[in-house]
């Protein structure tokens, strides 16, 4: 998408994405070895009762979903931050994902207009419509002369 098709109030979605256990023991066996992501014998003894992705992985693949729907092809250049980030339930092996993202505010920099901001809420849910991740992103976009 281009930066001139967003608007406040406007609700992107995006998915399916499909959770393998492969993935999950991968990306935590390099970023996230903690033995409830890496070893599936000792995480079925506990406290999720399995397997589950490391919340970084849960976050890499909502950026999957945002890339390929939204940002790839756009002026999109950079991000400076998060505003807050949850995991209010786990990701496990097996689950199919999807993205909401809610876009809070649209502007040019006032000091350099060349600059587009994009403030928004990506919220991604597995198959029961459970929220397994919520994060406050802002984009920045590289925009022509006014």
């Amino acid at each position: 998408m281009k930066f001139a098709e967003f608007h406040v109030g406007q609700v992107i979605e995006a998915g399916p994405y499909a959770v393998t256990e492969a993935e999950v023991l991968q990306f935590a066996k390099a970023y996230d070895p903690q033995w409830f992501h890496t070893d599936p014998e000792a995480a079925a003894d506990g406290p999720f009762g399995g397997l589950i992705a490391s919340g970084w992985h849960t976050g890499a693949m909502a950026m999957r979903l945002v890339t390929d729907a939204v940002l790839a092809g756009s002026e999109s250049f950079a991000s400076p931050g998060l505003d807050h980030i949850k995991w209010p339930h786990p990701v496990r092996p097996g689950d199919t994902l999807r993205l909401v993202a809610d876009v809070l505010d649209v502007r040019r920099s006032e000091k350099r207009p060349t600059l587009g901001i994009l403030r928004w809420r990506w919220r991604l849910f597995n198959q029961r419509d459970v929220e397994v991740l919520e994060l406050e992103a802002t984009s920045l976009f590289r925009l022509g002369p006014l």
